[in-house]
């Protein structure tokens, strides 16, 4: 049986770090305010930066903050999880420690009498041939087991060298080609369609491309809705407007919220 809410918030790519604090206290005020409009909160993946297994949270006082004001969520509104991939570790224990549901990446929900099909949308970016491979192998239990059982300071060594490799081979495609990076970093219709299709559903609500918007799509016959979450950064690094978008549904529609003028 499918969730059904009457209303719901979404949110996804806040990619929570300690270096990132305004980002991660807008978080914090969104569990304790924002949420408390509607019955459900769905965060499709990505809430956190970087993941190495649920016992590392424990010696991170940030991670334990984070997990604290989940909770605290969770016993006010219904909150949902989705893995993304950056945090697709996050596990069982960390789960039931917050109170979120995890759903399946892709899942249909219904809110407000419509259905939507939820997802991260790494999976729907297929132009990009060589990371559909490794998140294959990421993603099955026996690789992911082999890496949990490694040395704390080994998972976060690792993860860090993988954030730093896709960081610089982002940078270099961006610059000798715009065009093709932006192809393979997005999800592509095809990918889109099939998904959908095999979901028996027309609206689409993802994030992981940080390209908010509201898109009405074909592909021959089959027509259908997509929506794409914001990532989150107030603390903007790069220099870039400050961001914190969320998806609003209840019986008006579906509205973009933009949280940082909340």
């Amino acid at each position: 049986m499918i969730p059904q809410h009457a209303s719901a918030l979404l949110i996804s790519d806040l990619h929570l770090t300690p270096s990132m604090p305004l980002t991660a206290q807008r978080f914090f005020d969104f569990c304790e305010k924002d949420a408390s409009q509607v019955e459900a909160v769905f965060i499709l993946g990505d809430l956190f930066e970087y993941w190495v297994g649920d016992d590392a949270s424990a010696h991170s006082p940030f991670q334990q903050e984070v997990k604290r004001a989940l909770a605290s969520l969770s016993n006010k509104t219904k909150t949902y999880y989705i893995h993304g991939n950056r945090d697709f570790l996050v596990g069982p224990t960390f789960l039931k420690k917050t109170g979120m549901t995890a759903l399946a990446d892709p899942s249909l929900v219904d809110i407000a009498g419509q259905q939507y099909l939820l997802a991260h949308g790494d999976a729907l970016c297929t132009a990009d041939v060589g990371y559909q491979v490794f998140r294959t192998w990421v993603r099955k239990p026996w690789v992911q087991k082999i890496f949990l059982n490694l040395p704390l300071a080994w998972r976060r060594s690792i993860a860090n060298q993988l954030r730093s490799n896709s960081h610089s081979q982002y940078q270099r495609n961006a610059m000798t080609s715009p065009g093709l990076n932006h192809i393979k970093t997005n999800v592509t219709l095809e990918a889109c369609a099939a998904i959908l299709r095999s979901h028996a559903s027309n609206q689409l609500i993802h994030g992981h491309t940080h390209l908010p918007a509201h898109h009405q799509e074909r592909l021959g016959e089959q027509t259908w809705q997509r929506w794409v979450l914001s990532d989150w950064d107030l603390d903007h690094p790069d220099g870039a407007r400050p961001r914190a978008n969320a998806l609003l549904i209840n019986a008006q529609g579906v509205q973009a919220l933009d949280l940082i003028k909340a």
